[in-house]
């Protein structure tokens, strides 16, 4: 038995509270939000999980050290844009033996960190000392799901395998399956690119279109942010594992995704914002445009299905003006210069 820290109590943190706290651990989750933690104190429901039970033996606090000392492992479940904030409240609770473990996908604006790099770099700062044990949690894992036990598989992907390993057998049961990855910037490249992709894809369907346009978009999604991890230096075989092909396919598809459905709201002709509001929760893929593009200028790679989403998200382009601009590009090969040059 571990005893484990959540920060979070979102529907996926709580959805991860609940299914550890069935394997017989010990659990706490954390959150900023008084209101939050007194409800699911005295209902042990998440309003957004309804009909879902939460073990008594899980714990709520609104106090972050709580959750944090003395914990063999504390899992960061807030939204991307948390996480440095998060991440520097814990900081003073934290120490070495401690495995910290990141659930959310997204990427920094500012610094382009992916998420345990701004954790990272928020301890390090605040202890002066470097953390070793900080891993990514990832994969095709809606909280909905997850929630009532339906089978999954996840990765779990940190520098030091063994940390990896010991991730591995405490989240590993008859509902999820783990596997184990030390390309931690690649599967979370893949967490954050993804739901932009996600966006497209919802933003096609509420256009009308279907399922060939979808999959389309999905092939020519994970080539682009395949593209991006290879010139960022990531292994290739990630981007077509559960981080990769996995998630983007659950989230480009799914009425559980909160990218997918904002991206229909938006091709039925609502406003980004108005979208948003609507879907009630945080639309990560919206977070992750301006690092995706800035990462497109750095490494100096050709990402136009994002490009695109941008200008509909935030600069309010046609979609079927974007689309069509897509659909008229230069001719090319699906084949890589180098794979063209070795059949030559």
């Amino acid at each position: 038995m571990k005893s484990i820290g959540v920060l979070g109590a979102g529907t996926w943190g709580t959805a991860l509270a609940r299914m550890l706290a069935k394997s017989g651990n010990e659990v706490i989750v954390w959150s900023a939000l008084k209101n939050e933690i007194d409800e699911l104190s005295a209902s042990y429901v998440h309003p957004k999980l309804p009909g879902v039970e939460i073990p008594r033996s899980v714990k709520f606090t609104e106090n972050i050290k709580d959750a944090c000392c003395g914990r063999d492992m504390v899992i960061f479940a807030v939204p991307s844009v948390f996480i440095r904030q998060t991440a520097k409240q814990a900081s003073a609770y934290l120490g070495q033996s401690q495995i910290i473990i990141n659930v959310s996908k997204g990427m920094e604006k500012d610094t382009l960190f992916t998420m345990t790099q701004v954790i990272d770099d928020e301890l390090t700062k605040n202890t002066g000392k470097k953390y070793t044990g900080i891993a990514a949690l990832t994969g095709p894992t809606h909280a909905e799901e997850v929630a009532v036990d339906m089978p999954t598989a996840i990765v779990s992907a940190c520098e030091d395998m063994k940390i990896a390993q010991q991730i591995q057998d405490v989240f590993m049961n008859t509902c999820m399956r783990v596997y184990t990855n030390d390309d931690v910037t690649g599967v979370e490249i893949c967490g954050a690119m993804k739901n932009i992709i996600a966006l497209a894809a919802g933003i096609l369907t509420g256009m009308g279109f279907g399922d060939n346009t979808r999959a389309a978009l999905i092939t020519r999604g994970l080539a682009e942010i395949t593209r991006l991890g290879l010139a960022m230096g990531c292994n290739e075989q990630t981007f077509y594992g559960l981080a990769g092909i996995g998630d983007l396919i659950v989230t480009a598809t799914s009425r559980h995704s909160r990218n997918y459905s904002c991206g229909q709201f938006i091709g039925q002709g609502m406003k980004s914002d108005e979208a948003v509001k609507k879907v009630g929760m945080v639309v990560e893929g919206i977070n992750a445009i301006p690092a995706a593009l800035e990462l497109k200028r750095r490494f100096n790679v050709e990402l136009p299905i994002i490009e695109s989403v941008d200008a509909v998200v935030n600069h309010g382009i046609d979609p079927r003006k974007a689309l069509n601009e897509l659909m008229i590009r230069d001719k090319t090969s699906e084949l890589s210069k180098r794979s063209l040059a070795v059949q030559q």
